[in-house]
């Protein structure tokens, strides 16, 4: 059995959530809450369950809102290249996105993202280089415009990495470590130039991963 317990901080809020995972098998199950579970009392709220075998599907269930997520995995050859495909399907929303990932070779892919049944598709072309630095455009086709990313990795653990959306023109910049040892951390801070008052909005993530 393992479980993570994963906490969330911002000038507004302070958030926490429990995962907690059984092998069955090649079938994994799934319990997860959040603070809202635990908070004035137990509750279902924040409550989810999950039925995953790795590589195939998961089947997600929001237990207060009985709202079912399905995700079907598989991978298929293009030219002997692989082609990892994800059908995503939400039965709340009656949403549905397919998304695929081509690997073109361990320095280049190519991934898309669409929303069925509607103009959402995006875009995304992903470099290594020497397997230290990441750069990643991307274009949105509904709003008409291009993202950028480019990661760092330093002292093997720890990346840094900048960000910016061209269509709101968010500046992001993030440093995160995830070590098998000390637990995983994110620190970010995103700041929105167009607005007239430029105050950053900054955010703690930490994950910590055990066994029982």
């Amino acid at each position: 059995m393992k479980g993570s317990l994963k906490t969330r901080y911002d000038l507004d809020k302070m958030a926490a959530a429990a995962t907690v995972s059984v092998n069955a098998g090649d079938i994994k199950l799934r319990a997860t809450m959040t603070d809202a579970t635990v908070v004035k009392g137990p509750s279902l709220n924040g409550l989810a369950l999950a039925l995953e075998k790795p590589g195939a599907f998961i089947v997600d269930y929001n237990v207060p809102n009985k709202d079912f997520r399905f995700q079907f995995m598989s991978t298929v050859r293009v030219l002997e290249k692989p082609l990892n495909l994800n059908y995503i399907h939400f039965k709340g929303d009656k949403r549905t996105t397919v998304d695929g990932t081509l690997v073109l070779d361990p320095a280049n892919k190519v991934s898309a993202n669409h929303l069925m049944g509607s103009g959402n598709c995006k875009l995304k072309y992903t470099y290594v280089h020497k397997g230290q630095t990441t750069f990643e455009p991307s274009y949105d086709f509904a709003k008409n415009a291009w993202d950028f990313s480019v990661s760092q990795r330093v002292y093997g653990d720890d990346v840094l990495k900048a960000m910016y959306q061209t269509s709101n023109q968010n500046l992001a910049l993030e440093w995160s470590r995830n070590s098998k040892l000390n637990g995983s951390f994110k620190i970010s801070a995103s700041l929105n130039l167009a607005e007239d008052r430029k105050m950053p909005k900054l955010i703690a993530e930490s994950t910590w991963d055990f066994e029982m």
